[in-house]
């Protein structure tokens, strides 16, 4: 063999290729849906420790209706992202169980922290182009964008009305806070193309798609404390509701959910029925959480990912 081949022969067998494939993180990501999981179940002990289950037992209604509309309220999130997900990246069936994981993780644990986990479950379960992260990320700033654009909204037609009655909200407080919001906004606007990875098409389907959400979520919210309150209008719900999405956004104001309960006794002037109703609500919402975390931990750790 002539020089210039042995040295070549030599170079070439000294070269590694080492595939960075997919598979190679399987075990860390095990890992890490194991102590996801485990943080649940610590947490849904110290949160049913806080929780006064027979005050809620006392309270839940018997009505189908009742649970039916509750059901949906609850699931209305996780499906409309299976949605979106569904159109840009065909995921299965199973995505919903994932998207429910995202939504206790988000909810029990710690804001965000649902997408870290549906970003690794998409890596490993949806046959990619490119890395997902970009989508994820995507909607979640869609999803804020859409909630500041209503809540905006929201303030414009009703900063008279709020101006002009005794509902407890400081009109200055609402203004800073429709300024910060419009700040965020048109700064997402304007670094667009910095911001978001998908297409403009794909970014308006999900839009619609968060809209179409936010919507449907005031309307089965406002119907829910119809059911519990029958005696209450539905139109004063639906008004209440619709006050409730605005102060649930609202960036500088304290104390949203002591805010709202506070404006709906104004409004309704039944302070007994409203507070149990609030007290009801957040009860189940809350032991919602704790039992489908529950049951989503025990089946990671009694399934566990194994890695390659």
């Amino acid at each position: 063999m002539s020089e210039p081949a042995a040295i070549l022969a030599n170079d070439t067998a000294a070269i590694e290729l080492t595939p960075l494939d997919r598979k190679s993180n399987r075990g860390r990501n095990a890992l890490f849906s194991v102590v996801l999981s485990l943080a649940v179940i610590a947490t849904v002990f110290h949160e049913l420790s806080r929780l006064d289950i027979h005050h809620v037992l006392g309270m839940i209604p018997v009505s189908p209706g009742f649970w039916i509309v509750f059901a949906a309220a609850y699931f209305v999130t996780p499906a409309s992202e299976w949605v979106i997900f569904r159109r840009l990246w065909t995921i299965p069936p199973a995505g919903i169980l994932a998207l429910l994981r995202k939504k206790v993780y988000n909810e029990l644990l710690l804001g965000y922290l649902g997408e870290a986990y549906f970003y690794t479950w998409a890596r490993r379960r949806v046959s990619l182009d490119a890395a997902p992260f970009g989508a994820v990320k995507d909607v979640a700033i869609l999803s804020a964008m859409a909630g500041n654009g209503v809540t905006v909204l929201l303030l414009v037609v009703m900063l008279p009305m709020i101006g002009s009655t005794q509902l407890g909200l400081d009109a200055h407080m609402l203004t800073l806070s429709l300024g910060v919001i419009l700040m965020i906004s048109v700064a997402a606007t304007i670094w667009r193309r910095r911001v978001f990875t998908l297409p403009r098409a794909e970014l308006s389907m999900i839009m619609q798609v968060h809209l179409a959400r936010i919507g449907l979520s005031t309307v089965l919210s406002a119907l829910l404390w119809h059911i519990v309150l029958p005696d209450v209008p539905l139109s004063w719900w639906l008004y209440l509701a619709t006050l409730r999405q605005l102060v649930s956004r609202l960036p500088l104001v304290p104390n949203k959910d002591l805010l709202f309960a506070g404006v709906a006794v104004v409004a309704l002037g039944h302070e007994r029925d409203i507070g149990a109703l609030m007290a009801l609500m957040a009860g189940l919402i809350l032991a919602a959480h704790l039992v489908l975390g529950s049951l989503l931990a025990i089946n990671d750790l009694a399934n566990p990912e194994k890695p390659a």
